[in-house]
């Protein structure tokens, strides 16, 4: 026989002898865990993995679930008082017994990466693996879920999660009733509608900020009629824009909120060309402008951004980033706009009070409907 032949037939004989140790160690391992099983009554074999669906362990409970691993990560800011998961973590557990989580802070280098990619507004957001389609969770929410590439963003609006934290606010366009100047250093964007009983609550709150900060802050008036429940609102709403046109829009906005039970149970716009009257405007100008449906495209503009926004409800303030929702107090709102003016409580409540002397002095009637309770239209 040739050295060669021998040689591959030694290398034959080496790689059987591998196998039958490989094989027997297997064996002999499977057997260890099996009799320590039985002996000791701890350690696991396959063979007995296969055949329960919940066993104990080392004190402590094992299921067996027929659905994979789900991998989600939860993007958020650690130092957002309003963005705690903890709760929320212990749902989706309960929800989503494999899931597994990895939090990602928002300002690090992945967040960053990910709020672009999937375009997120909110915080806290959850973005979930590829393998949560093949689980009953996603079977019954998935039109709360969006899909990009490979993976799964979960809607915490449409769910109706309320944010912790705002990444972006409703763009203030050209089209939008402002009053005060374009350059204030706070600015709040309100969700009304002139129907909303809530609304008419707080009007009075929204008048007593832009007389206390003047041209610090801006007032952004965007149009959300709830005309599932309030069928005059879009009308009202028609109106009020009419007015703006002819430079009228606070005059008209407290004409429509005083005289809410009116105009509220007609079917037409009689009132409405009548209140613009009392103001001494354009008359055929209003009413054209109002039968036209002139701002029509404004109106559904502006609720397709409250959609967009996850806001259902008014009244629905931004100042600046930080959100709320309802009749706010107007302490509380204070609180939020001196904070954003570098201003603290002592000096706005001295500042109250000598305004307060001020407009009593001169015979100014006052709105004092700013301590209603934190409800709202929806």
């Amino acid at each position: 026989m040739s050295d060669g032949n021998k040689n591959k037939r030694n290398q034959k004989v080496k790689n059987l002898i591998s196998l039958v140790i490989l094989l027997s160690g297997l064996f002999v391992g499977s057997l260890f865990v099996d009799l320590s099983q039985l002996v000791k009554g701890g350690g696991i074999s396959q063979k007995v993995l296969n055949n329960k669906d919940i066993f104990e362990l080392d004190g402590r409970t094992w299921v067996a679930y027929s659905e994979p691993i789900v991998k989600m990560s939860v993007i958020n800011d650690d130092a957002c008082k309003d963005c705690n998961v903890d709760q929320v973590l212990v749902w989706f557990k309960k929800m989503l017994p494999t899931v597994q989580t990895e939090k990602v802070a928002y300002d690090s280098p992945e967040g960053k990466k990910i709020i672009d990619e999937y375009k997120i507004k909110t915080l806290p957001a959850f973005v979930f693996g590829d393998k949560v389609k093949d689980t009953d969770f996603y079977t019954q929410a998935a039109q709360f879920f969006t899909k990009k590439d490979n993976h799964y963003v979960l809607d915490t609006m449409k769910l109706g999660m309320p944010a912790g934290k705002y990444l972006q606010t409703p763009k203030i366009t050209d089209n939008d009733i402002k009053i005060g100047p374009d350059d204030a250093k706070v600015k709040i964007i309100e969700f009304s509608d002139f129907q909303c009983p809530y609304c008419k609550m707080f009007q009075g709150t929204v008048d007593k900020i832009l007389e206390e900060y003047g041209n610090d802050v801006q007032l952004v008036y965007k149009p959300l009629p709830l005309e599932s429940i309030h069928p005059r609102a879009r009308a009202a709403a028609l109106a009020a824009e009419c007015a703006n046109e002819q430079g009228k829009f606070l005059d008209y906005s407290k004409k429509l909120f005083d005289n809410q039970k009116v105009w509220t149970k007609t079917d037409n716009n009689r009132y409405f060309i009548n209140y613009a009257t009392q103001l001494g405007l354009k008359t055929k100008q209003f009413e054209k402008c109002l039968n036209d449906k002139k701002y029509n495209d404004r109106i559904d503009e502006s609720i397709a951004t409250a959609k967009e926004f996850g806001i259902s409800g008014t009244p629905a303030l931004f100042i600046n980033d930080k959100f709320k929702g309802g009749v706010s107090k107007l302490e509380d709102l204070n609180a939020i706009i001196d904070n954003y003016l570098g201003k603290d409580n002592k000096d706005n409540g001295d500042k109250n009070k000598e305004d307060k002397a001020s407009d009593n002095n001169n015979g100014k009637a006052k709105d004092n409907n700013n301590t209603a309770d934190n409800k709202g239209s929806k």
